[in-house]
């Protein structure tokens, strides 16, 4: 989506002309769950002044009660009109950052503080570190009280069309509503598995990257829901299928273009781009934690379903963890295939350009790249090629987060205490609960 260079009075402008009437000031918590306060236009002039307050004690993660006071300062580039609400008015969205009651950003602010981790990039001379998502997601259908159900839209396979499938007018409705609100979409398909379904949009900057992250879950959403569908980002909703990914392509500028591409380096690649990605190996099993946030999403972490489960690289085969798509100049770019759309887009960019830049401030070099099809290779033909497992849990990705301090830097104390302690609770509840499975297996045998 273009940025536009709004002023105040531009926003109170189209307010009028557009006859909005609710302001929606969105803002994401440290799950990734994008939270809104919206208010009436009657309180626009406190919006946008900076004055609009909210209890930050009502949000997981952010603070304790006696210091709930926290101020919403909305990004004016942000500004967008929603085009599906408009029985009582039009709705305007803005997207905030969250500051304390002293003036000063909140270290609890998953965009704030993914700013302050962009700043890492000032002394390199590197101006904008770009993110192109390929979120994936399921379409299933809802019961007759609006609830979803297990029941897949279509029997569709990659790249197939109607009649198979038929989640494409919910598609396409989806990708019409995107360019309306200014995206440029690139592609939209049907995935591998039944039911699931890709739409890429263009590459942006890692703030506006991912303000458009959530801002398409949104839309995607809305939209299924007028078609009678649920659309969940759930990393892997069904057993025996592919489960969705959310492939993150990462690429690095300077005022003179692309850092990646180098015309006479190794595969067009420069030595910033192999530093990069030996930065991202090495803290791999850390940022997991961030990138595959939830218990459900190691049920997608393993092999035979297409998502990576080996920490490797490589230029041409897609079993590794990171590929180099063959596109160089401009559009030269390391490609991540483990990230799932559970995860916080802020987050998760926070951890990836500190893990790439950790690698280029020691100079640090990758492994050789593993052309070869790793599911295939014995564990001592893996261990003598470098190539070492992601974490298997969340439990055990907590542990590798824990013990890699250049990853908890990166998502600063007050957003690693809290995220810690989450997932801490989250895997225990799941330790406790007996599921089918097990009384399937055991309840007559034992």
């Amino acid at each position: 989506m273009p940025k536009r260079d709004l002023s105040k009075e531009d926003i109170k402008r189209i307010v009028e002309e557009e006859n909005v009437r609710f302001l929606r000031l969105m803002f994401t918590d440290i799950m990734g769950t994008i939270k809104n306060v919206e208010v009436p236009v009657s309180q626009m002039d406190k919006v946008l002044d900076d004055k609009m307050m909210f209890d930050g004690s009502s949000i997981e993660g952010f603070v304790r009660i006696e210091e709930s006071d926290m101020y919403l300062y909305p990004d004016l580039t942000t500004w967008m009109i929603f085009p599906w609400e408009s029985d009582h008015g039009k709705v305007g969205r803005l997207i905030c950052d969250i500051y304390g009651p002293d003036g000063e950003p909140f270290a609890g602010d998953p965009r704030g503080n993914l700013k302050r981790v962009l700043k890492g990039m000032d002394e390199f001379g590197f101006t904008s570190f770009n993110l192109g998502p390929e979120p994936e997601f399921f379409l299933f259908k809802m019961d007759e009280n609006g609830d979803p159900t297990l029941d897949l839209n279509d029997k569709g396979g990659y790249f197939d069309f109607a009649p198979t499938d038929l989640g494409e007018n919910c598609r396409r409705d989806i990708v019409l509503e995107l360019e309306s609100l200014g995206f440029e979409v690139e592609a939209s398909h049907h995935e591998v598995a039944p039911g699931q379904h890709e739409i890429d949009f263009k590459y942006a900057d890692a703030i506006e990257a991912c303000d458009n992250i959530q801002t398409f879950k949104l839309v995607v959403k809305t939209i299924a829901r007028k078609h009678g569908l649920h659309a969940t980002f759930m990393p892997k909703p069904l057993y025996g299928i592919n489960g969705s990914g959310m492939h993150c392509n990462m690429s690095l500028f300077n005022d003179e273009g692309n850092v990646f591409y180098d015309e006479d380096g190794p595969m067009k690649l420069s030595k910033t781009a192999y530093q990069f990605l030996a930065g991202l190996l090495k803290h791999a099993r850390a940022y997991t934690a961030v990138c595959n946030p939830i218990v459900n999403s190691y049920k997608r972490l393993v092999p035979g379903f297409e998502a990576p489960v080996y920490v490797a690289w490589s230029g041409r085969n897609r079993s590794p963890l990171i590929r180099i798509p063959e596109s160089r100049g401009l559009s030269t770019r390391l490609e991540l295939r483990s990230v799932d759309p559970a995860a916080n887009p802020y987050l998760t960019m926070a951890v990836l350009l500190e893990a790439g830049l950790d690698g280029i401030r020691n100079d640090l070099t990758p492994p050789a790249a593993v052309d070869r099809n790793i599911y295939v290779m014995t564990e001592e033909e893996r261990k003598e090629a470098e190539i070492y497992d992601l974490p298997s849990t969340i439990h055990n990705a907590i542990k590798a987060l824990r013990k890699d301090q250049i990853m908890v830097d990166a998502l600063g104390n007050h957003i690693y205490t809290n995220f810690n302690e989450a997932k801490r609770m989250e895997w225990a509840a799941f330790r406790q609960t007996v599921s089918e499975w097990e009384r399937d297996q055991y309840l007559e045998l034992y």
